[in-house]
């Protein structure tokens, strides 16, 4: 029997984004289901209803849900192709931690510059270079995260790369003058297909975070 896969998500989101550049890496086939999310779905509501949140990956009608958590399950049933987490526990746990920091820091750091006003754009300025900064170090010389291929860790990143313009136009600063080794990593991660068709176009995705700005009062 084939495999029936589905993904739940919404075209702007960092989280989806990773699972969508996972899927391209193995070549897995799947049915894309846009979701409104201010209007939750009956079938987003049944597949993840203890979040409620966007992506949930669906194969063969049973759900999974948070973005790095899919990622990994993609990676352990797909694995004849394009693996992406190490094979050395160690690093493997060394990947996951660095997903986890990514998770907790880089996300709110990015809202505070787009949503926030006055002081809190300026904290979450120095908090989103700052986490940058501590990836670049993560990063040295290296060509990715994991070595000389893309792996878990640029895969939790790089969806994030869609929102860079925003930041930037929002927090009146430039990521390139700030962290020019993300900025290059960004570019080699841009140069696989796998990325580049999953990633959103960043000027829609600024005038999406302007709509989302006047719904939500902030302007």
């Amino acid at each position: 029997m084939a495999d029936e896969v589905k993904l739940l998500d919404f075209w702007p989101s960092m989280f989806g984004i990773r699972v969508r550049i996972a899927l391209a890496e193995k070549g897995v086939a799947y049915e894309y289901m846009e979701q409104d999310l201010r209007n939750k779905s009956p079938l987003l509501l049944q597949m993840n209803p203890v979040h409620k949140k966007i992506p949930v990956l669906v194969h063969n009608g049973r759900p999974i849900c948070e973005s790095s958590i899919i990622v990994q399950y993609i990676d352990e049933v797909w694995k004849d192709k394009a693996p992406l987490l190490p094979s050395d526990p160690y690093q493997r746990a060394q990947a996951r931690f660095w997903v986890d920091f990514i998770d907790k820091k880089l996300y709110d750091a990015g809202r505070k510059v787009w949503t926030g006003k006055g002081e809190e754009v300026e904290a979450g300025k120095k908090e989103l270079i700052g986490v940058l900064k501590q990836l670049e170090e993560v990063l040295g010389e290296k060509g990715f995260f994991g070595g000389e291929r893309l792996g878990f860790v640029d895969i939790a990143l790089i969806g994030f790369h869609s929102w860079f313009y925003s930041y930037e136009a929002f927090g009146k600063l430039s990521i390139e003058a700030e962290c020019p080794k993300i900025m290059g990593w960004a570019k080699r991660c841009l140069e696989k297909e796998s990325v580049s068709k999953s990633l959103p176009d960043s000027k829609k995705v600024y005038d999406f975070a302007v709509q989302m700005k006047k719904a939500l009062g902030l302007e």
